[in-house]
């Protein structure tokens, strides 16, 4: 192998790391949604995405157990080949009832529908215009689709009608709730920029799955906006449902479309069975169990309220951005509050852009009064 290459990797990693954005995983000893275990120490978390705290809730549990034995580990291939199991049809069917969508296709995770729905839907006569904060997987897509990729000031529908008006064949692609900052754009609104430039709209709904809207159905739910005037949804099942893979619905128009020349559909391995069987408790749980999300957005106005005082970012969301600026304050931060027993990791570029690093602090039904508050006590002395 070349010295010269390896020397060039090495440069970077040393160059990251001087620039305190050198990234390494933390192994969990343990893990409830509400503390977690790590080198023996146990620390409230404040950095997970188990919104409704379904990941560890035992039904769930159970009915990935029961999948296992019922249907094996692995669902052994692509779903157009031998990886389709009746689970697999199962879980889509129940999305769709849920959701009120005509068709639904399973993905291994957010990244991979993402790219699917944008490389497959688009083409090199479009305009792909995406939110300046869109998630990593929509702008990748974008860049390596055939379309042309224009970005809009974030949440800014003059800025959007600027560039509907400029555009040739334009296709606006935003997030339900942003992951990093938050917030929410206003659908309604661009809705109706979209219809009148005869432009899709297409809905990364990662964040607002499960925890916003009647029955957690969701962002566009929650502001009025039908499934059908939507091109196409993405959600996945890693944050409030708390189990792991992702989905695409719309028509069935669209998703056969995709199913059909989606190349991350049809050539991954199908999600497995027993995952499936994990998701459609955690459905079930999302939809019944009301309480969930009235505890967790009990949960957020309290810390709204408490935090009134501190740099926090606007938003109604459980995801709530406390802005240090500088990459070295949020890392120092971050390890001010493990040595009090809060784990809450700081979010550097590139991840959020340059002179915005913070911490983002992530709210869950799990919290306690106690715990939230303990937190804004550390929080307060930290600012």
């Amino acid at each position: 192998m070349s010295a010269d290459r390896l020397a060039q990797l090495q440069q970077a990693l040393e160059e990251r790391a001087a620039q305190q954005l050198l990234r390494r995983p933390v192994t969990l000893q343990h893990y409830n949604g509400r503390l977690l275990t790590v080198a023996g120490s146990s620390f409230i978390n404040f950095s997970g995405n188990d919104y409704l705290g379904i990941a560890t809730e035992p039904q769930v549990l159970q009915a990935f157990a029961d999948g296992a034995m019922q249907f094996g580990a692995g669902s052994s291939g692509s779903p157009l080949v031998t990886g389709q199991h009746a689970v697999h049809q199962q879980l889509c069917d129940s999305l769709c009832h849920w959701l009120d969508v005509e068709r639904v296709l399973l993905f291994s995770s957010g990244f991979a529908a993402n790219q699917a729905m944008l490389l497959t839907l688009s083409s090199k006569n479009d305009s792909l215009l995406l939110d300046k904060l869109s998630h990593a997987s929509l702008i990748d897509a974008a860049r390596h689709s055939d379309a042309t990729l224009k970005r809009f000031a974030h949440n800014d529908q003059t800025a959007l009608h600027t560039l509907l008006s400029q555009a040739q064949q334009p296709m606006v692609v935003t997030e339900g709730v942003f992951s990093m900052d938050g917030d929410s754009p206003d659908l309604p609104a661009m809705l109706k920029l979209c219809q009148q430039f005869n432009a899709p709209l297409l809905l990364d709904d990662a964040h607002g799955l499960g925890v916003l809207g009647p029955e957690g159905i969701g962002t566009a739910a929650a502001q009025g906006v039908k499934p059908g005037d939507l091109y196409c949804t993405m959600a996945n099942f890693g944050k409030a449902l708390g189990v792991g893979g992702a989905f695409l619905a719309g028509s069935k128009t669209v998703i056969d479309y995709i199913e059909q020349f989606g190349r991350h559909y049809i050539y991954s391995t199908a999600l497995p069975p027993a995952l499936c069987a994990a998701v459609i408790k955690s459905i079930e749980l999302c939809r019944s169990q009301n309480w969930r999300r009235e505890k967790l957005h009990s949960n957020i106005a309290l810390f709204r309220a408490l935090a009134a005082d501190l740099p926090v970012l606007p938003s109604d969301t459980a995801i709530q951005g406390l802005l240090l600026g500088s990459s070295e304050r949020a890392v120092a931060a971050s390890a001010q509050l493990k040595q009090a027993g809060i784990w809450l990791s700081a979010i550097r570029p590139p991840t959020v852009p340059q002179g915005s690093a913070r911490l983002r602090i992530t709210l869950s039904a799990q919290h306690t009064e106690q715990d939230i508050r303990q937190l804004v006590q550390q929080l307060r002395q930290l600012v």
